[in-house]
């Protein structure tokens, strides 16, 4: 049976991510500071802890298969994770995992060539540090010379807990240009983002690349 890791495991689409995995066979360890947000389910194990503490993300990732990262990339103190992402890449290093991150929307390009998305007049500056802050993660991963399998997972740019959208067992995905419908809205529900997500968990089709999902 695929085990797999779920960092921020309580969180939109660390919880849509788990409940799609389980629903498919898949054992899944959720991790969240609080885990009583978490309701019981075959094949659903719950870890309590802190992911920013290296020693516990070595020890609850051992032997998954899939480590999966759905985390916020500026945390509500301020910190970031991209200076916190180490640990995730050594974990995956040392059992032999993919490692899989969701990533956010800003960072993909509104066209062939760019600019990407965060860097349109329309996008809200509310938005942009945390945006950036994603998009750093995925450019230090394709920097970097790990030997680690990863996949970074951009959704629409209209996702999230405010627009959950319904269920349609359908999306599209692309490589690093913004996806939108011919009305020009982009929009993904959550259930069908942690489709997408699970399909490459369980038919991997992107190694060390980034893919966005959209309608």
């Amino acid at each position: 049976m695929t085990s797999i890791v779920v960092f921020g495991g309580t969180g939109y689409a660390g919880s849509a991510i788990t409940r799609e995995a389980l629903s498919r066979g898949i054992a899944v360890t959720a991790v969240a500071r609080d885990t009583s947000k978490l309701e019981s389910a075959e094949g659903l194990t719950a870890a309590q802890g802190d992911a920013f503490d290296a020693d516990f993300v070595a020890e609850v990732t051992k032997g998954a298969d899939v480590i999966v990262v759905a985390l916020h990339a500026v945390q509500a103190d301020g910190s970031e994770l991209k200076d916190k992402f180490q640990p995730f890449v050594d974990a995956a290093a040392a059992s032999g995992a993919r490692l899989g991150i969701v990533g956010g929307a800003g960072s993909m390009l509104v066209a062939e060539g760019g600019p990407a998305l965060y860097d349109t007049a329309e996008f809200p500056d509310a938005f942009k540090g945390e945006a950036k802050s994603h998009g750093q993660i995925l450019e230090a991963l394709r920097a970097g010379d790990t030997e680690v399998d990863w996949f970074y997972v951009s959704p629409a740019a209209a996702f999230g807990g405010y627009n959950p959208g319904e269920r349609r067992g359908t999306y599209r995905s692309s490589d690093d240009v913004l996806l939108a419908d011919a009305d020009g809205n982009s929009d993904i529900s959550g259930e069908d983002f942690a489709i997408a997500f699970v399909d490459e968990i369980v038919t991997p089709a992107h190694h060390q690349a980034r893919f966005g999902v959209a309608y």
